[in-house]
């Protein structure tokens, strides 16, 4: 098959951005953009290792990645699996990306920038939800932010309730589990017991 190998070969093909589409860049956290951040309860977290690429899925409550001041944002690590991949990443390598999805809206906000993962006690306990501070706070310096126009968006018809997938269709994570560890893990107790296990520990 025909492989692209230089930009020259894609600009060739894509031409070059118009207007619209750069002159949205930003490198810092303006008041429109704030607004875009502090609605929104979900973001995926891009990093980078010495193994390679990782995408995190983060969700909180709308606005959770708090917005410092206008080129330095911080973001939780609230409960999870313990894998730390996200922060693994960026102990060694500060490069990371964000972006926003925002229930119900087309548009979607992306961030570049650099980040670093701080224990300040302080901080931790202004992050608290039902008195359960998180471990690590994310601090993420501003390089670079813009929407995203809503295409994605429309063509999935994401936020439309009758395309929803029926759960029953889908393996669940207690089949996977026990798939993958020759049943020494998973299974129907594990499907059962997670939504009171998750409720416990959201926080």
């Amino acid at each position: 098959m025909p492989i692209i190998e230089t930009v020259e070969q894609l600009e060739a093909i894509y031409g070059h951005p118009n207007e619209a589409s750069t002159v949205k860049v930003a490198d810092r956290v303006t008041p429109l953009y704030r607004v875009l951040i502090e609605t929104s309860p979900f973001v995926a977290l891009a990093t980078s290792g010495p193994e390679g690429l990782d995408c995190s899925p983060r969700g909180d409550l709308p606005g959770f990645v708090r917005i410092h001041d206008d080129r330095t944002l911080m973001m939780p690590d609230r409960r999870g699996n313990n894998r730390i991949d996200s922060l693994r990443n960026i102990v060694r390598d500060p490069r990371v990306a964000l972006l926003f999805l925002i229930p119900g809206s087309g548009s979607t906000l992306r961030i570049n920038g650099n980040a670093k993962v701080s224990t300040d006690v302080d901080l931790l306990a202004s992050f608290a939800v039902e008195d359960k501070a998180p471990r690590s706070v994310i601090v993420m310096s501003v390089h670079e932010i813009y929407f995203q126009c809503a295409r994605a968006i429309v063509r999935s018809d994401l936020w439309n309730p009758d395309k929803r997938v029926d759960a029953k269709i889908l393996p669940t994570p207690g089949q996977i589990l026990a798939d993958m560890s020759e049943r020494r893990v998973g299974g129907e107790e594990y499907d059962r017991a997670w939504p009171e296990r998750a409720r416990k520990s959201l926080w």
